[in-house]
């Protein structure tokens, strides 16, 4: 699986298509919040999407298929701000510190669609669900990229686990906001976070 562009559309115009499942993913995240996946019906995703049950299944085949767009569209918009933000060929730590701020500050901005995707992914096939974990590796992959680059030293090992620490760091803003929300601001919580990963990147240098 390749994407969104492998969920199947009676509707040949590509921009209508994607506009329509960019109206059926906001729909839908709410719905899968507040009653779940399996609670949650077509029929109401459509009326949440501002369409008919009809319209839905032309862009569509399953249910299963609005949930695979909603974990496939967070990994998208997280890699193309990782993307826009990351620059390994500057081996110090300003671009390291960039992208794990703007990685922090999209994880803010998709926290609902983050939890939703953590809480209902074991609901997608496992064709889907592989793909996503394959996405997740790339992300991984970009920060490993950096921290390879700032940290010239550090074993392969260290990079890996270094690198997964911020990608779930970047989450825990959303997973645990009923406490960490009470005592931070976005920025403050970040502020913390890039300290310590820069405390730790110059231990290597």
């Amino acid at each position: 699986m390749e994407g969104s562009k492998q969920v199947p559309s009676s509707i040949k115009n590509r921009a209508l298509v994607e506009k329509r499942r960019q109206e059926m993913i906001r729909g839908a995240v709410s719905l899968f919040r507040d009653k779940g996946f399996h609670k949650t019906t077509t029929r109401e995703i459509a009326k949440a999407s501002g369409f008919s049950i009809g319209t839905l299944y032309e862009y569509i085949r399953t249910k299963e298929d609005v949930l695979f767009l909603v974990c496939d569209s967070i990994y998208e918009q997280v890699n193309e701000r990782m993307k826009e933000v990351v620059d390994t060929s500057v081996p110090d730590g300003a671009p390291l510190e960039e992208a794990v701020r703007s990685y922090f500050r999209l994880m803010d901005d998709l926290q609902e669609e983050v939890i939703v995707l953590y809480q209902e992914v074991k609901a997608l096939p496992k064709e889907a669900k592989d793909y996503i974990l394959e996405k997740e590796q790339e992300m991984v992959a970009m920060l490993e990229e950096l921290l390879a680059c700032s940290l010239p030293e550090a074993s392969r090992g260290k990079i890996s686990v270094i690198a997964n620490n911020v990608f779930v760091e970047g989450q825990m803003w959303g997973f645990r906001r009923w406490i960490l929300q009470r005592n931070f601001t976005l920025e403050e919580y970040i502020d913390h976070q890039v300290s310590l990963l820069l405390e730790g990147v110059a231990t290597y240098r």
